[in-house]
This record gives structure tokens, C-alpha cells and sequence, in this order.
């Protein structure tokens, strides 16, 4: 099964105690997923889902509110109307009548059930990436608010005439699995980021170290090549005691650090006076290149 699977899993398994967050948690349901039509004069409802854990979670709720009588193929057959009343709706499903989320609870409870209903999440092994798609603008707005009151900071995107909220940071992600009560989730989901967040850092750490021996190895060579240069063309007398001293020691280390360098000097001389020396011989270097390719 894959992560978000493994959530939704546990979430199924959470049934609201109080009244007013098990209202709260249908709303979300119908608000994704119902449908109000009329059938033989009567007021019917219809779950557009055929996922048997959303219909049985919704079944769950209605006969734990006793709001049905009789429950097949995904239709609620009894007292639509009813339903109807309980949940605040007049003509449209969404969004939400705002006196069923004032408590936090309750806003938690809707956040899961909308989740449920139409979220998923990426695994956090390759990405951090939460989202829940609505069909409805002003209903994504309204989901969207729910989860910045938590001091979230959902965003939303239009797609394929779809409006998705979603959360792509690792530290909200977990917030926002804790609210819902994935609290399996959240010690899965904090293990992967810990483990990732340790081999960025680690990864970071050989780039820096190779991107830094890499700097010093092409350093060494540009000196070892101004140096033979210098020999070649003049010979290393021709440089200052200070220079030819530098020369040599480069010549006989090549691999050696700047700070190492300048301590195989007598008297020892510092990282900054030994850059300073080597940069020296380069500009003797590059003057004498000029010349030559001058004459020639």
C-alpha cells in the first residue's frame, strides 16, 4: 500500500465522539461527494464514491446521528431531508454552512473527512506534497482557511477545471496529518524526514568538501604550471628570494595546502602571504606568456 494509503487507513479508523465533530466530519463528505436529488417526490441522497471505506465511514456517521433508515448501493434511500436539515443546506452543498466548523474540533474533524474524500499525499521518500481536490472554488477557499487557522500555509491551484489545495512543505505536512489524528502517520512521516533531512546533509557536506578540494587541487596546478613556466622561459633565479623560495617549496609540494605551505618556509610565513607570493608569480607568469606571444 502505498503512504498515503497507509494514512487514509488510519484515518478510517477514527470515529468522532462528539455530535457536533461527527456532523462536521459528514459535512465534509457530502460537501466532496454528495449529491441531493429528487426520486418519487422524495428528497434522496447519493454518495458519488465507490470506495467501500468512504461509504461505510459515511454509513457510520448517518446511523450514528440516526439520520437514515435504510442504506444501499452507495444511496442513502430515507430521510434525505432530514440529512438535509442536520447539515445547514439550502440549494447548494457547497460549501459549508460555517455555524458546523467554529470549534477546532470540528474543523479538524472536516479537515480529515475532506482528505478522505478527495486528498492524497506524495511519498515523502521522493517529495513533500499534500493536497485535496475540490470541485467547487468557493469550497477549496473554504478548506483552504480551515487549514491556515491551524497557522498552516495551504495555497491554491487550478487544475483541469479543478481547484486543489496543497501543502508542499515537510514541517506542515506533519502538522496537518496530526490534526486530522494520523498519529501513526505522523511518527512514519517524521522517521523519512529525519533520515532525508541526514542524507541532505551528509550529501551537502561531500559537495562542499569535494567542491572546495576540487578549488584547491586546480589552484595547485595553475601554480605548478606558472612556476615551470617561469623556469622555463627565465629560469627561477630571475625571481625575488622571497618568490624563488615559494617556487621551490610549490615545486617540491604540490599537493600541499597554502597553510602548510607556509610553514615549510623560513621563517614560516602565513595562508594570506604565501597567496599573496603565488599571486605574484602568476602575474610574472602571464606577463612573460604576453611577451612571448607577442614576439611570435
Amino acid at each position: 500500500m502505498s503512504f498515503s494509503g497507509d494514512i487514509k487507513t488510519e484515518l478510517f479508523e477514527i470515529l468522532p465522539k462528539g455530535r457536533h465533530c461527527q456532523i462536521a466530519e459528514l459535512a465534509a463528505y457530502v460537501s466532496f461527494l454528495g449529491n441531493f436529488h429528487k426520486k418519487d417526490g422524495k428528497l434522496r441522497f447519493s454518495l458519488d464514491s465507490e470506495n467501500l471505506n468512504i461509504q461505510r465511514k459515511c454509513f457510520t456517521l448517518l446511523k450514528k446521528l440516526d439520520t437514515i433508515t435504510k442504506y444501499g448501493t452507495g444511496v442513502i434511500e430515507e430521510d434525505a431531508e432530514g440529512m438535509r436539515q442536520m447539515l445547514k443546506i439550502d440549494s447548494k452543498v457547497a460549501p459549508v454552512d460555517g455555524l458546523l466548523l467554529q470549534q477546532q474540533c470540528c474543523k479538524r474533524s472536516f479537515i480529515r473527512g475532506a482528505f478522505l474524500a478527495t486528498g492524497s499525499m506524495s511519498d515523502p521518500n521522493k517529495a513533500y506534497h499534500f493536497e485535496v481536490v475540490c470541485d467547487d472554488e468557493l469550497l477549496a477557499k473554504q478548506l483552504m482557511e480551515l487549514m491556515n487557522s491551524f497557522d498552516l500555509d495551504a495555497k491554491i491551484v487550478e487544475r483541469k477545471n479543478h481547484f486543489v489545495v496543497y501543502l508542499k512543505e515537510g514541517e506542515q505536512i506533519s502538522t496537518v496529518l496530526g490534526l486530522m489524528g494520523a498519529n501513526r502517520g505522523v511518527l512514519d512521516f517524521e522517521n523519512v524526514r529525519v533520515m532525508k533531512d541526514m542524507r541532505n546533509a551528509v550529501n551537502r557536506k561531500v559537495n562542499c568538501e569535494t567542491a572546495n578540494i576540487s578549488k584547491t587541487v586546480s589552484a595547485a596546478v595553475r601554480q605548478l604550471e606558472d612556476i615551470r613556466f617561469i623556469e622555463e622561459a627565465e629560469g627561477l633565479d630571475s625571481l625575488s628570494v622571497n618568490l624563488r623560495e615559494i617556487a621551490e617549496v610549490r615545486l617540491e609540494n604540490p599537493d600541499t595546502p597554502l597553510k602548510d605551505l607556509g610553514n615549510l618556509l623560513n621563517p614560516p610565513v602565513g595562508k594570506s602571504g604565501v597567496n599573496h607570493r603565488l599571486r605574484r608569480i602568476s602575474e610574472i607568469a602571464d606577463r612573460l606568456r604576453e611577451e612571448r606571444f607577442q614576439e611570435e
